[in-house]
């Protein structure tokens, strides 16, 4: 069968292609993708290439597919797999296969599996380490963000505290404790504003910051304060760039005690010394955003470290159980990833927002990867009617759903849009 992908040949080496997948064997699963969420960790594998950590070094010779965020459609089971999975089923894929013994991951490592593509093969490792999930949700674009989801998740259970006096540590995110999420209205940051106001082990405060108005009045439209207060959640967003001193005025948000979990969601010295400055007795701090330089370093008061029982924790990913429990939390709707969602695209539009995606405003970029479309925002797609009728259609659904992707957008996406 052939396919179409999107494949990294070295440093800044995207090109898209069609080739012969091989011939199937028994324990492996043919699948078709639909949909694939452009991360971050993309970005920084197309920039470092071979240098990166689960990138091949030989890609100039056999180039891996990228894009490790998506769903899609099982066409054809090998013998192996036929008591767990049946073609026509919906899955989505947990990429980390940490315990497994190795960083190989789909989307970064693998020639035949990847989700910036039409048709993969699905290899024997990945159902092995169970990292294969059926999905039953009607939408595709859920089961491509359950993955950045289940980093948040992941996240979230990896935050710790100890009661004094003990070596027993708690994990998970305090209960009605004080909870700060720095950077925090960007895709990432939207997605644990969500988690945090929704699932079972919640925060009695959230204070998230940001540097820009209109990204902050977007998260406060998302997630109404006052909403929040209904149900016993005090959420607080500030604009740390309107005070000389934002350490000072977000510990005064706590009477002064300080956070008791502080999250963050950029790679930026001040960011984490700020993080760091305000955390409260054995508070713990979440380094969230994977820094592209191996030398990144920031300071951290260890006079807190020592008296005040301050730690800093770091997680890259999430694991097989925090993506179901993402897949759970969505299904029951306590959830909603489409409020990530900002831009839509084809398979053709991969290669220049994968290369340029720190600069392209916004959240998630999804990708339809049988179609063939530019990437569009979806605040956008009725100036694009004015010359094609097609975004004409899909400008009114969008934005009768307040802009906001939805089931009705997709499926008229993959019925009208033109194929790759």
């Amino acid at each position: 069968m052939k396919t179409k992908a999107v494949r990294i040949y070295g440093k800044s080496d995207l090109r898209l292609g069609e080739f012969d997948l091989p011939e199937m064997q028994d324990n492996e699963i043919l699948a078709q993708v639909i949909s694939d969420s452009i991360c971050m960790s993309s970005h920084k594998a197309a920039l470092q290439g071979p240098d990166h950590k689960r990138v091949p070094h030989d890609i100039s010779i056999n180039p891996t597919i990228i894009g490790h965020e998506f769903a899609g459609i099982i066409l054809q089971v090998g013998k192996k797999w036929e008591h767990r999975f049946s073609p026509g089923q919906k899955f989505s894929i947990q990429p980390a296969m940490a315990h497994t013994g190795t960083l190989d991951a789909p989307g970064y490592s693998y020639r035949y599996i990847g989700g910036d593509a039409t048709h993969i093969i699905i290899p024997d490792i990945v159902m092995e380490a169970d990292c294969l999930l059926p999905y039953d949700g009607e939408a595709f674009f859920p089961a491509s963000l359950s993955e950045p989801m289940s980093c948040i998740v992941g996240a979230f259970n990896a935050s710790y505290h100890v009661p004094p006096g003990t070596y027993d540590h708690k994990m998970g995110i305090r209960e009605g404790g004080k909870m700060a999420i720095l950077a925090g209205v960007g895709p990432m940051g939207l997605g644990a504003i969500d988690l945090a106001l929704h699932q079972e082990r919640r925060p009695s405060l959230i204070v998230v910051t940001d540097v820009d108005d209109n990204r902050l009045s977007r998260a406060a439209c998302l997630f109404p304060p006052e909403k929040a207060e209904q149900e016993g959640i005090r959420l607080i967003f500030v604009n740390t760039a309107r005070t000389s001193d934002p350490a000072g005025h977000l510990r005064g948000l706590t009477g002064g005690s300080g956070f008791d979990d502080v999250f963050v969601f950029a790679p930026v010295k001040q960011v984490i010394e700020q993080g760091d400055a305000i955390l409260g007795f054995d508070g713990c701090l979440n380094f969230f955003a994977g820094p592209t330089d191996p030398g990144f370093s920031a300071e951290v008061n260890f006079y807190n470290v020592h008296y005040a029982f301050t730690h800093i924790v770091g997680t890259s990913g999430g694991n097989t159980d925090d993506m179901r429990e993402s897949l759970r939390l969505m299904s029951e709707g306590k959830i909603n990833p489409a409020i990530m969602i900002t831009h839509i695209g084809g398979l053709d539009s991969v290669i220049e927002t994968t290369l340029n995606l720190p600069h392209i405003p916004g959240g998630k970029k999804l990708i339809y990867t049988n179609i063939s479309m530019p990437l569009t925002s979806l605040y956008k797609l009725g100036e694009k009617g004015k010359d094609d009728p097609f975004f004409t259609g899909l400008h009114e659904i969008v934005e009768k759903n307040g802009y906001i992707w939805s089931l009705e957008a997709e499926r008229y996406l993959l019925a009208n849009a033109r194929p790759i």
